[in-house]
């Protein structure tokens, strides 16, 4: 009830399992079926995902207007006023041009996460009136995990607490010259299988079934959290303040001065409509890397670049050591992807960055994946005193939002899905590859003290 009585023209409802989320936006395509113009779109990532959909429109939209009809070859329900609710799917980015041209009042998402930033925002300009008197808005509805899951979490959880709306400015500027500011509001409301007795009434087991189910997965679907979920990458990686000062069991740290006698790596990825990222490194005499500063080139939308060019970028990087008192007049060596030394079409990025007063040297770091991959687990585990061999100041942002959301790729699972934003990953991986080391023995970090495993723990063990 709470996700749909609200008025923001974006919600999202999800985090745990078996809240009924897909009843509710099946549900809630049906509010304006009684306006004749009325259109409406339910998506799924494919097709075959579809199905259980159209099984609960079956049952809902059957039973409340038992006049409406489905087309099962074109996936739309005809209710008696003429308005109509399709069920689509978009496997592909691509796949999105299928809605060009159309015009929906209500857009609803199932399972969110499983969607790109840039199919979700193309069908923004898709969610418009079909004519007067409708009200246009969109609905989604997730669990954690998958491709999206760091855009996601970015634009609905991450902003502000559940339930607090999250406005938006956006100048426009109008014919006659001026500039108008618009506000544009969204909200996520959490689910919970708590919320749904029905459910656990009917199947008293389910609760634990999910109790029972792996780590990762159980945080999420019992839960609800955002920080540990199926598909994650790298599950070593903790962030906890209440160590930041020890340095101990987290991988997120305070600034401290670096010693001059430190080596400083930078790291490189270029970017140009996706962003490019920039990160510098200071190795100790344990040979422990500390990501000290970070520059990244994005607008601030998901995974979109800023689009300047090789010897701007140069300049920018340039001027960021030379604005920083502790990389000041440092020797600093640069690491970057070897794709930047390509000749076959002229003159390659590296040289472009070579030439001219913003004179930056890069040797081509080793671009071999899994290596990578492995090189970043066997420096995010802890060793017996709580140290991991890479540690990461809490200034650098992007580091901290981008790296625990990484996902596996399904189709080659022991890489990450190269359609996230990666970018800090793969510049990262350059210089770790350029200092490897071996694999260490793994030990945990102990929970943390509001962990909601341990509290159920605890719980079941007072009421033994």
């Amino acid at each position: 009830m709470e996700f749909m009585r609200r008025p923001e023209p974006e919600a999202l409802y999800g985090g745990a399992a078996g809240g009924g989320k897909s009843d509710a936006l099946v549900i809630e395509a049906l509010r304006q079926v009684h306006i004749p113009h009325y259109r409406a779109l339910i998506l799924r990532k494919t097709y075959p995902q579809l199905s259980d959909l159209v099984d609960k429109s079956q049952s809902y939209y059957r039973r409340a207007f038992p006049e409406a009809q489905y087309n099962a070859t074109s996936h739309v329900w005809v209710f008696p006023s003429g308005a109509k609710i399709y069920f689509g799917s978009m496997q592909y980015t691509k796949d999105r041009t299928n809605y060009q041209g159309k015009a929906f009042d209500f857009i609803g998402f199932d399972e969110l996460t499983h969607f790109e930033w840039e199919e979700y925002s193309y069908m923004m300009s898709r969610n418009r009136p079909t004519g007067p008197g409708t009200r246009v808005y969109l609905r989604a509805t997730t669990n954690p995990g998958g491709v999206g899951h760091g855009w996601v979490k970015a634009r609905f959880i991450t902003p502000a607490p559940p339930g607090t709306p999250i406005v938006e400015e956006y100048p426009v500027r109008m014919p006659d010259g001026t500039e108008k500011v618009l506000r544009r509001a969204r909200v996520f409301i959490p689910s919970s299988i708590f919320d749904n007795p029905a459910l656990l009434e009917n199947d008293p087991d389910y609760l634990a079934s999910l109790a029972a189910m792996p780590e990762a997965e159980k945080q999420a679907l019992l839960y609800g959290s955002w920080d540990s979920f199926s598909g994650q990458v790298f599950t070593e990686w903790r962030n906890d303040p209440n160590h930041y000062e020890d340095q101990r069991w987290t991988h997120v740290i305070a600034p401290f001065t670096i010693p001059k006698h430190w080596k400083i790596y930078r790291g490189y990825d270029f970017g140009f409509s996706k962003p490019f990222s920039v990160g510098w490194y200071a190795a100790d005499e344990e040979g422990r890397l500390y990501r000290i500063k970070e520059l990244y080139g994005c607008t601030g939308r998901p995974n979109e670049g800023l689009r300047i060019d090789p010897v701007e970028q140069a300049r920018r990087i340039r001027e960021a050591e030379q604005n920083d008192p502790v990389l000041r007049g440092r020797v600093i060596q640069g690491i970057a992807d070897p794709a930047i030394f390509d000749e076959s079409r002229g003159e390659s990025i590296a040289s472009m960055m070579e030439r001219g007063p913003n004179f930056l040297h890069w040797m081509p770091g080793d671009h071999t994946r899994l290596a990578g991959k492995m090189q970043m687990h066997y420096r995010l585990n802890f060793d017996g005193e709580g140290r991991p061999m890479l540690q990461v100041f809490n200034t650098c942002k992007h580091f901290i939002r981008t790296i625990p959301n990484l996902v596996y790729d399904e189709s080659n699972v022991e890489d990450i899905d190269t359609r996230q934003e990666d970018h800090i990953y793969d510049e990262c991986r350059y210089v770790l590859m350029e200092n490897p080391i071996s694999p260490p023995r793994h030990t945990s970090a102990p929970p943390v003290l509001d962990d909601p495993l341990e509290l159920h723990r605890k719980a079941k063990f007072l009421r033994v």
